[in-house]
């Protein structure tokens, strides 16, 4: 029997379909993805 699990991930610098692609090619069946929040970082200046 399959187990439905869902996870909250925090990423910088991707794209949604980004992070499907890079779940599917680990052989993660992804059956949804919801943006909930986003926000600005502030850049490190050098």
């Amino acid at each position: 029997m399959a187990t439905n699990s869902n996870y909250i991930v925090k990423v910088t610098d991707a794209k949604l379909m980004d992070v499907q692609k890079a779940l599917e090619q680990a052989g993660i069946k992804v059956r949804s993805i919801i943006e909930v929040f986003k926000e600005e970082t502030a850049t490190e200046k050098g």
